[in-house]
């Protein structure tokens, strides 16, 4: 005979959405009697988590010119794009030298950059190795979700 595991008490749940509600969390995690709960609720004004990219087979870029509009440069095979709102900044604090310049051979993961977001500092790797050829963002500057900000080729 197989022991059943005994079910997750709804109170336990409401319980913890109160408790995310009261102290302003996004999310709760609890383990007890080895059955784990979790209550989440989605934040305004942040994007939601983005699985890994996994790097394309090389393609042949779309070729950049003036006339080249933002949208168009996010669909660019070789786009860095903003994985949430926030504010970019292109060293690791004020002053500092940036991480990459025009012209710079980055690694696969390498960080490109910082996004501030809610008082987090997030490090945006390359999501493949290449040549900066292209930075569409100043530093200081705010970004948007999907938002280009570099062109690696």
């Amino acid at each position: 005979m197989t022991k059943q595991k005994p079910a997750i008490d709804p109170d336990l749940i409401r319980e913890l959405a109160q408790l995310l509600e009261e102290t302003g969390l996004s999310e709760i995690e609890i383990e007890r009697d080895g059955q784990r709960v979790r209550v989440a609720r989605p934040v305004p004004g942040t994007a939601p988590a983005l699985p890994r990219q996994v790097e394309a087979p090389p393609t042949s870029p779309a070729p950049l010119d003036a006339e080249t509009t933002p949208a168009d440069l996010a669909k660019h095979p070789g786009a860095v794009i903003s994985p949430m709102v926030g504010t970019a900044y292109r060293g690791p604090e004020p002053g500092a030298m940036p991480f990459v310049d025009v012209g710079s051979q980055v690694a696969a993961g390498a960080t490109l950059l910082i996004i501030e977001a809610m008082k987090t500092m997030n490090q945006i790797p390359a999501p493949r190795a290449g040549t900066v050829t292209k930075i569409l963002i100043e530093d200081g500057q705010p970004v948007e979700f999907g938002e280009p900000m570099m062109i690696i080729e």
